[in-house]
């Protein structure tokens, strides 16, 4: 699988961003609200007009058609897209059943209305749609922001199998210190628009 690549990437008050995530690499990305995290995946994934290149390998997004660079390089948002009334509905490729239940959610929540899902429930569905798309990087805007620790766990462990086994490219921006240090080994804080070394989430939970 490709490396993501971000060079001179720029966005409304972002950047210029350099950096580098490998295949099979999970890097971690904190910063004050409102200091263009979100603004700065939606760039990436060609949601958002921004100037420099992000690429995987050699694959330009410039030069790819938005759906298909959308395709590789997912954006997974807190609170994800729904329309259609059933769940299923949005899982054209299926789903696996193994994955449901790592997250501990029944293969009957495929039949659920979506109105009737919690916010949690819409949050790890909405994740699993997004990997079924077998994409080659993913960009994960708070995907557990609002789940409880159990759930949260499961969704760590997921996303570290899919990861190691699909050495797929992770930036993962997270609030919480500590998640940070468990899911990744290089991690940074975006300030005034430019990525620092992040120093406050030490090495201790490393396991990723």
């Amino acid at each position: 699988m490709p490396a993501l690549v971000l060079h001179q990437l720029r966005t409304r008050h972002v950047g210029p961003i350099e950096l580098t995530v490998a295949a099979g690499e999970c890097v971690c990305l904190r910063g004050a609200s409102g200091s263009g995290k979100s603004l700065l995946l939606r760039a990436i994934a060609d949601l958002d007009p921004h100037q420099g290149e992000a690429r995987l390998d050699t694959r330009r997004c410039a030069a790819t058609p938005p759906p298909e660079w959308r395709r590789q390089v997912a954006l997974v948002m807190a609170e994800g897209q729904w329309w259609a009334e059933t769940v299923g509905a949005h899982f054209g490729e299926g789903c696996e059943p193994d994955w449901l239940a790592r997250l501990g959610l029944p293969a009957a929540a495929l039949e659920w209305e979506v109105a009737r899902c919690s916010t949690g429930e819409r949050q790890r569905l909405a994740l699993l749609r997004t990997l079924m798309r077998r994409p080659a990087a993913l960009l994960l805007d708070e995907p557990t922001g609002n789940l409880d620790e159990d759930s949260t766990a499961r969704v760590e462990a997921l996303l570290d199998d899919y990861r190691r086994e699909h050495q797929a490219a992770l930036l993962w921006v997270s609030h919480d210190p500590r998640q940070a240090a468990r899911v990744s080994r290089r991690r940074f804080v975006l300030e005034d628009g430019q990525l620092h070394p992040d120093t406050h989430a030490g090495a201790e939970g490393d396991r990723w």
